[in-house]
């Protein structure tokens, strides 16, 4: 499936939080502080990750490498990530 494109042709950019169910994407950015970026590439969503949205919206459940983590609203909201399709 084409990427869904904004209308300047990049592909769109969201946050987690706001990518739908089933939606998968590539971490774009992270923001926030130092720390809390430093936790999320520990845990695995560094950027050029990979990530399915499965569900939610607090916690966010997302799946990366095959192993799925629940995020807070307010963690999912400070991970940028371009769609790339939907369904996993």
């Amino acid at each position: 499936m084409p990427s869904p494109l904004q209308p300047s042709g990049q592909p769109e950019r969201l946050p987690l939080c706001q990518l739908p169910a089933g939606a998968s994407g590539r971490v774009y950015e992270l923001s926030g502080e130092g720390a809390f970026r430093e936790r999320i590439r520990e845990l695995g969503l560094g950027e050029s990750t990979v990530v399915t949205k499965v569900s939610g919206q607090s916690p966010v459940i997302c799946r990366i490498n095959g192993t799925r983590i629940a995020l807070s609203h307010a963690a999912a909201s400070q991970i940028l990530v371009e769609r790339f399709g939907s369904g996993a």
